[in-house]
């Protein structure tokens, strides 16, 4: 049997109440996190490119290579609006949801197979698989970044009208 009481039902009342409230995003990050994001995009960015302007390699497949990394950074840079526009109950269509992380996760099969199959020393493989990990982590934080500020900002401008 169940036994409640009114007061323990308005109690229930609250709890699922509180389940049910708009999320509350007003953490905005630190210039030390937006510096730091927007310096490991560029030494990620700016290594991966030295070392194919100075590589032994056809023009072809150094094209192959920045056309990769800048493949994969709109690709994250999408997944990561898509992510975030869901979370702020933004509609996202599922097939541009899909194809943004299909894209994200071919960018990352075309640099490890055309890594594969490179004639690179290992060293050099390792060299450019990390300079691009670094290059697509980094970006995501940058979009994380400018969404959240640009979130907060708007937040703060209505609440101050």
């Amino acid at each position: 049997m169940n036994y409640q009481t009114t007061v323990s039902l308005k109690e229930d009342d609250k709890v699922k109440s509180k389940k049910k409230e708009k999320k509350i995003y007003n953490q905005k990050p630190t210039p030390a996190f937006i510096g730091a994001s927007w310096t490991a995009l560029c030494i990620g960015m700016v290594s991966y490119c030295i070392g194919l302007w100075n590589a032994n390699m056809e023009l072809n497949e150094k094209g192959y290579y920045f056309t990769i990394l800048l493949f994969g950074l709109f690709s994250v840079i999408s997944v990561q609006k898509a992510v975030r526009d869901k979370l702020e109950d933004i509609q996202v269509t599922e097939m541009y949801y899909g194809i943004s992380w299909f894209t994200s996760i071919a960018a990352i099969v075309l640099l490890i197979i055309g890594l594969w199959n490179a004639d690179l020393e290992l060293s050099e493989k390792g060299f450019y698989g990390m300079s691009f990990t670094l290059s697509l982590f980094s970006a995501i934080a940058v979009q994380k970044n400018t969404r959240d500020v640009a979130y907060i900002d708007k937040d703060l401008k209505t609440n101050e009208d």
